[in-house]
């Protein structure tokens, strides 16, 4: 799961690293910096700490975890915000979060954990500061392998837009455990053929219709049909990411997937992702709904009304809105499960 936010305590996570929002001196602060010093051993890694200080806002500096979950902390010195100078602010807040990740990758870092940096007596606007670790973390991993955390203690940064919040809850109140009726396609004349004879098709279902006059369409035969069915997730994955002219780097890292994971699926010929995974994967590939409906099929899934999660997850697709992170942001506020691994 390269980058997913969680609630948690990140003084209780365990990770290779954590991040610490630090100041230039390093010494133990309050909040989230004082809960880690506390966690790790103030004097421990006070001294750690004092054999490195001072450094400038925007540097980070590396010291042992001590008594924490985690290996190492990375101290990360994000800026005062100066409403005067948006631009200087955000260029040191996101040089703070690479400084910190090139870290963890030269340490070999596998998992590594955030706060949300200069959010607090620092009073950088929590909505900006999450957009700009966001994006300064997604730059990142398109060139990395690493799960990375953004821990969050409450949704009180994710100030998404009033209009597209609003088109959720309009969309979840007209959609949500609702009977939908199956009217995404019609059935093919071998289906409804099986469907008649077992007495399981929809007699208000509308037909086909078939011309008076002139030779019949071509039929798909039934050989064509099975094998249509019988093909595997992997199988219809890889020939989707062709189909759209996609890289697999480019739909793993759209999907937030880890490259072992996508590997295991594009191996593994029986292997079945996690409903999250496979809805993720539609999402990189910027599947129609039809799409999307079947390629869960292949791993034995549904979209369901009855299903929150599932019914916002289907506003984005219908919309045409592919970006992984907006969708989290809108579940991660209606406390659902995120996509990817």
């Amino acid at each position: 799961m390269p980058f997913t936010i969680v609630r948690d305590d990140i003084a209780k996570m365990k990770v290779d690293a954590i991040v610490n929002a630090a100041n230039t001196e390093l010494r133990m602060g309050g909040g989230v910096c004082g809960a880690i010093f506390k966690a790790a051993g103030m004097l421990e890694l006070q001294a750690a700490c004092d054999e490195l200080a001072p450094i400038k806002t925007g540097e980070a500096v590396i010291t042992p975890g001590f008594a924490l979950p985690a290996k190492y902390v990375i101290h990360a010195v994000g800026p005062v915000y100066h409403q005067w100078n948006t631009e200087q602010s955000e260029r040191l807040l996101r040089s703070a979060y690479l400084s910190s990740l090139r870290l963890a990758v030269e340490y070999r870092c596998e998992s590594l954990a955030f706060p949300l940096i200069s959010s607090g007596i620092y009073g950088y606007p929590r909505a900006e500061a999450l957009r700009v670790a966001t994006l300064a973390i997604q730059e990142f991993l398109s060139g990395h392998d690493m799960d990375v955390y953004l821990a969050m203690f409450d949704k009180a940064a994710f100030a998404i837009s009033e209009r597209l919040l609003g088109e959720v809850a309009s969309y979840i109140d007209e959609h949500y455990v609702e009977k939908h009726k199956v009217t995404r396609r019609e059935l093919l004349a071998v289906e409804r053929a099986a469907l008649d004879e077992a007495e399981l098709i929809q007699y208000n279902a509308p037909m086909p219709q078939i011309a008076e006059s002139g030779p019949e369409p071509p039929t798909t035969g039934i050989e064509d049909l099975v094998n249509n069915l019988d093909e595997s997730f992997s199988t219809t994955l890889l020939r989707l990411i062709d189909a759209k002219g996609k890289t697999d780097i480019e739909v793993y890292k759209r999907a937030n997937l880890d490259r072992k994971l996508f590997s295991k699926i594009r191996t593994g010929k029986g292997y079945m992702p996690s409903k999250r995974t496979a809805i993720a994967l539609a999402v990189a590939l910027e599947l129609t709904l039809d799409e999307t409906d079947d390629l869960l099929e292949r791993a034995g899934y549904a979209l369901s009304p009855s299903r929150k999660f599932d019914v916002i997850v289907e506003y984005f697709i219908i919309n045409g809105k592919y970006d992984i992170f907006e969708i989290n942001e809108v579940l991660f506020k209606y406390d659902q499960p995120l996509l990817g691994r």
